[in-house]
């Protein structure tokens, strides 16, 4: 993934990525406020290696480094039976010494012969005497421990150079660090997540996911619309709609990739149902329209065709009549509207649509429409479920594959798109369908400023108040 991948994938996921941070914080918040607050109290204790008489330079060098390495010993000792006992039985604590290890720490700075035996207690006042009963406790094991075996004082001296304090605050929890900690781990568990939530994603979301499956060419796209059945024909219902507009641009970009050729049929499918080509294909004859060219509609969908309801016309008679002998073209071809617009419903339902469609009649039927029209086109069903979009692509000038974002996965798109070309058939582009109005996977086409300077969200949410006042 590159980094505007990345990026893109952190900007689907802000919200998840939010809430685990929002959470992560209350989360250390609530261990903060929840915690019991523990006290710490330290003090401090001088190591040295006595000596009598005069002492040269070096005595007292070797002496030093001597001193030092029985620090670490001692602090080796601290936590140990011998010298918590003791500690126990003069404060009378109900703990063992193996519990109140884990209580005390010891340590000394690097290059000193000074051990900080630190205690931690509920009690604040309870904490500075065990740090100073145990360094007390220490002192006599270390006399002890280090006592000459033919008797006389202890070559090592301890003794307390700064005695333990109650403490005024406690010192832990820390409750700024635990939201500071909780925020981050919350956010590193959102970037996880919403990285994971990416990978796991097998669907077409926008853009940049078809180029990253195919190098067929994105002829244009639309945003979802929740009514879009309830007004199919956004660009005969409401013409300055942002949708309507992003129909003209993909007729503008139809007319470029098929400039100068004799076959002007497009079969316009998609992979699986419910990926909007018939609204797609009606909007398009509608937007070709507009510009004075003539358009014949063709519902060959003959297992559910939709675009009798769609267009408001008659259906019972239609593309298999003809096919079959039954009716010829004039009768069933229906003018819509005051444009140059010719559609021939699908009619009844045979019960072999796929021998039909691939028939000989069928291949005159559409020569006879390219002497007439100057475009033709075809709204056939989905690719993956039956093969009827791949007879027809295979005698017109090539297929228009339509792809819902948020609905159709990539590994469907693809098979899609291998059946079609497994034919030799000429896939001419990609229309995007059903992408979100904002956002990461919006498409840059929908963005419009020029009605008025206002942008297509606004422009949507005026036409949603409009209908809500009507």
């Amino acid at each position: 993934m590159t980094l505007e991948d990345y990026i893109r994938v952190l900007r689907k996921g802000w919200l998840i990525i939010a809430m685990t941070a929002l959470l992560g914080v209350a989360v250390g918040a609530a261990s903060g406020i929840l915690a019991t607050p523990m006290f710490k109290s330290v003090t401090n204790i001088f190591v040295s290696v006595q000596s009598t008489g005069a002492s040269s330079a070096g005595e007292l060098v070797q002496g030093n480094s001597y001193a030092q390495q029985k620090v670490q010993s001692y602090l080796a000792i601290v936590g140990s039976r011998s010298v918590l006992s003791p500690v126990i039985e003069e404060l009378q604590l109900d703990t063992t010494p193996a519990e109140l290890a884990q209580r005390i720490s010891a340590s000394s700075p690097v290059g000193t012969v000074i051990i900080e035996i630190a205690a931690t207690d509920r009690d604040p006042r309870l904490a500075a005497e065990i740090a100073n009963a145990t360094a007390s406790s220490l002192q006599n094991v270390v006399v002890e421990l280090e006592q000459p075996s033919g008797g006389g004082p202890s070559l090592v001296k301890i003794q307390t150079v700064q005695p333990a304090e109650q403490s005024i605050s406690p010192a832990s929890p820390n409750l700024p660090f635990n939201i500071a900690l909780g925020g981050m781990v919350g956010l590193v568990v959102g970037v996880a997540g919403a990285v994971l939530r990416s990978t796991l994603d097998t669907r077409v979301h926008g853009r940049q996911d078809v180029e990253g499956l195919t190098q067929v060419p994105i002829l244009g796209a639309t945003t979802f619309d929740a009514e879009s059945n309830r007004h199919p024909l956004i660009v005969h219902t409401d013409p300055r709609n942002p949708r309507a507009e992003s129909f003209r641009g993909l007729r503008t970009n139809l007319r470029f990739v098929n400039m100068n050729k004799d076959n002007r049929a497009f079969v316009v499918t998609s992979a699986i149902p419910g990926e909007g080509k018939s609204t797609t294909t009606a909007n398009l004859a509608l937007a070709l329209a507009e510009t004075g060219a003539r358009v014949v509609l063709i519902d060959a969908d003959l297992r559910l065709p939709a675009l009798a309801s769609y267009m408001g016309i008659e259906g019972a008679a239609g593309l298999t009549d003809v096919l079959i002998g039954q009716a010829a073209l004039e009768d069933v071809l229906q003018h819509w509207g005051t444009k140059n617009l010719l559609v021939l419903p699908a009619g009844q339902l045979p019960p072999n649509p796929s021998e039909l469609l691939g028939s000989d009649a069928m291949v005159e039927l559409l020569a006879a429409l390219n002497d007439r029209a100057d475009y033709v086109l075809l709204d056939t069903p989905p690719l993956l479920p039956v093969t009827d979009a791949v007879v027809l692509s295979s005698i017109t000038a090539g297929a228009i594959v339509v792809a819902a974002a948020g609905k159709v996965k990539k590994s469907e798109l693809t098979a899609a798109l291998r059946n079609l070309t497994q034919t030799s058939s000429r896939v001419i582009g990609i229309v995007l369908t059903m992408l979100p109005s904002q956002g990461p996977d919006s498409y840059g086409a929908s963005e419009y400023s020029y009605y008025g300077g206002s942008t297509a969200g606004e422009l949507m949410s005026k036409q949603r108040r409009r209908r809500g006042r009507k």
